[in-house]
């Protein structure tokens, strides 16, 4: 065993220390977490953990919900800089600035964003849950924050509703483009290609399946076939690997890396570990606010 995990791992214990790590994250940081999950999961269950420090292997705003749902715990972000872009695409007063504009729209924030326009949102959602969350509101208008491409994805699968869509978008799931797919169905014509609503639609037209990081993995793990072509950030295809290696995954495009995801080493988990860095602090107000909008997501079944 490396020397820097049996360090990870007895600080773990001996701090009480839970390390959540993202699909989307290297195998080795994989491999070293207490719970692997998407977006969805690592909220749920940074809600339920009786750890007194949970150190989140992922970006910002995945730090930032963990420490909404646990205000009186350390949560401790590895890599300062890790951070996501379609969440720096809209800020809390653009939110407000919306409300004025559609005074009649439930605002529906993907959880991909900062805690502040949590707190300005009346509930959030995951790709899983979009569909779900929007169903469950009253209102016939919604407002979806901040990722156009999920929110019309949602759109597409809830027509009685109005969605009105930000501008927002994943430029890692954006630059995926017809041509890729085509291409790659040209080789393997008979090989499902699973993919994530991040994409944009004309892409998701093309997808055999299309679903959340977890729900992507689960198809693939349980489908009779043998043979995938992941539309998603690399780090699921090196999971699936790690989980069948009975079978064959094939990233859709080289251009399916998050840089960010990929900043977090062993070093800077046993770093923050050693250290308590990098500690996510948030003001009051953000996390009563962003608190009820994560509250209201999880709670719809």
């Amino acid at each position: 065993m490396n020397s820097i995990k049996e360090r990870i791992i007895a600080l773990k214990k001996s701090r009480n220390a839970l390390v959540l790590a993202h699909f989307y994250q290297d195998i080795e940081i994989q491999e070293i977490a207490d719970i692997v999950g998407d977006s969805f999961e690592l909220a749920t269950r940074a809600k339920e953990t009786d750890a007194d420090i949970i150190v989140l292997c992922g970006v910002r705003f995945m730090a930032e919900s963990a420490k909404i749902l646990n205000p009186d715990k350390q949560v401790l972000l590895p890599v300062l800089s890790a951070g996501c872009p379609m969440a720096d695409m809209i800020t809390a007063d653009e939110v407000r600035r919306l409300r004025a504009v559609y005074p009649d729209a439930a605002v529906v924030c993907y959880i991909n964003s900062s805690a502040a326009v949590k707190a300005e949102s009346d509930i959030c959602c995951t790709s899983s849950s979009a569909e779900r969350i929007v169903r469950s509101l009253p209102q016939k208008r919604i407002l979806f924050i901040p990722d156009q491409n999920l929110g019309a994805y949602v759109a597409s699968k809830v027509p009685e509703k109005e969605i009105i869509l930000y501008d927002g978008y994943c430029p890692i799931h954006h630059r995926v483009s017809v041509e890729d797919v085509k291409r790659v169905k040209a080789f393997y014509p008979n090989m499902p290609i699973l993919m994530h609503p991040e994409c944009r639609p004309e892409v998701l037209a093309l997808a055999d399946m299309v679903g959340s990081t977890s729900q992507i993995i689960d198809y693939a793990l349980h489908d009779v076939g043998k043979d995938f072509i992941i539309g998603t950030e690399m780090g699921v295809v090196s999971r699936l690997r790690l989980l069948a290696p009975d079978k064959h995954f094939y990233l859709l495009s080289q251009g399916l890396f998050c840089p960010n995801m990929k900043k977090t080493a062993l070093a800077d988990v046993l770093n923050a570990l050693e250290q308590d860095r990098y500690q996510i602090v948030l003001t009051p107000a953000e996390i009563a606010g962003a608190e009820l909008s994560l509250l209201k997501m999880i709670a719809v079944k």
